[in-house]
């Protein structure tokens, strides 16, 4: 099996190193014999290239049975005629990522913004490839558009398609977990776009007739991920509503650099940490690199499965025990979970654990 590496910017070099050392780990100790080829993406890029992507990185991505893709700092990119390609949004459309799968669960003795000592275990599943983003709702130009100096008009897309693909991605997870799907929306605003997303669940649960289905509104979802996380097992969201509410969860869980990341189709899997480049610690070497250790842990069930090879999903399963093993020593986290560890030594200590 080989995996496909971009480390990208910012801390994105020093957490995949580290998530690449845990995972080298779980790869002699299950005996996965994974091979890995490394590539420069983002400003490294755009400064050798003159773009944050090129297109043969592209095309040689697919041909991988994993990718890994680091941080990037997509928000200083230069506009996309200056080079500044959107790399997360380009394997997402290019490679028809559709599912962005974000688990969030609190830790034993990681501390949390959970109220009374509540606990949090579920998944977001949020579609990746429409929606409010105006980088990939058009054939052609942009989804947003400027009349006006002082008018500026954004243009969202629903699909069927997508809208059903993503409400089965969920349900199917929803049977290995505990069987409870939440289609999270605003029907009750947007009547077209998200009542066809609706239709389109309540379609697809038909299949599915031991998960139970509910739905709420988005407004009322970040109430209840606050008050009652436990009364959610997998949500199934919309892009734009699915970005947002994972990054509540997660930070409600922990904190982003506890919260792993998948994009995946059926064909392909690109491991992502869900936060992002943080330039300002970048080359200190005191990030956290869990979330990217998560993400390849991710990477690694979801090969399994795939391929059907026990022993990768053995070796995910592996990691995360080290992780929740790790974390729950205080001397053994990072700094901004209260402890002194550096990047790579945290990286070694789960790695450690993981070949035990």
């Amino acid at each position: 099996m080989r995996l496909f590496i971009m480390p990208g910017d910012g801390i994105g070099p020093e957490i995949t190193s580290a998530a690449i050392e845990v995972t080298e780990a779980a790869s002699r100790r299950f005996g996965l014999a994974l091979f890995y080829d490394y590539e420069e993406v983002g400003f490294a890029s755009l400064e050798k290239y003159g773009t944050t992507l090129r297109q043969d990185v592209f095309e040689r991505a697919r041909t991988y049975d994993g990718i890994v893709l680091g941080t990037q700092s997509h928000a200083d990119y230069p506009p996309p005629d200056e080079g500044g390609r959107n790399i997360s949004s380009a394997f997402r459309v290019g490679l028809d990522l559709f599912a962005n799968v974000r688990p969030a669960r609190t830790r034993v003795g990681v501390p949390h913004n959970m109220r009374d000592g509540r606990t949090m275990d579920l998944v977001i599943m949020r579609e990746a490839t429409e929606g409010f983003y105006a980088d990939r709702n058009m054939v052609r130009g942009g989804g947003e558009c400027m009349p006006t100096a002082d008018l500026a008009l954004a243009t969202r897309k629903i699909t069927r398609h997508c809208s059903e693909r993503i409400a089965r991605a969920s349900f199917e997870l929803a049977r290995t977990r505990r069987r409870k799907v939440t289609a999270i929306h605003k029907a009750n605003c947007f009547h077209m776009t998200d009542g066809l997303f609706l239709e389109a669940v309540r379609h697809v649960h038909r299949e599915f007739p031991d998960v139970a289905l509910d739905d709420l509104l988005v407004d009322a979802s970040t109430a209840h991920l606050v008050k009652s996380p436990e009364r959610f097992d997998v949500l199934c969201c919309t892009n734009f509503f699915g970005d947002i509410l994972s990054d509540l969860a997660s930070e409600l869980s922990g904190g982003l650099g506890l919260a792993g990341s998948v994009n995946a189709s059926a064909t392909h899997c690109c491991a992502q940490a869900q936060h992002g480049s943080a330039p300002d610690i970048a080359g200190r070497n005191i990030a956290n690199p869990t979330s990217m250790i998560l993400s390849l842990a991710m990477l690694l069930d979801w090969m399994g499965t795939r391929h059907a090879n026990p022993l990768f999903n053995a070796a995910a399963t592996a990691i995360d025990k080290a992780v929740d093993t790790a974390l729950a020593d205080p001397m053994a986290r990072t700094r901004d979970l209260g402890g002194t560890a550096n990047c790579d030594a945290f990286g070694r200590t789960v790695a450690g654990l993981v070949a035990q």
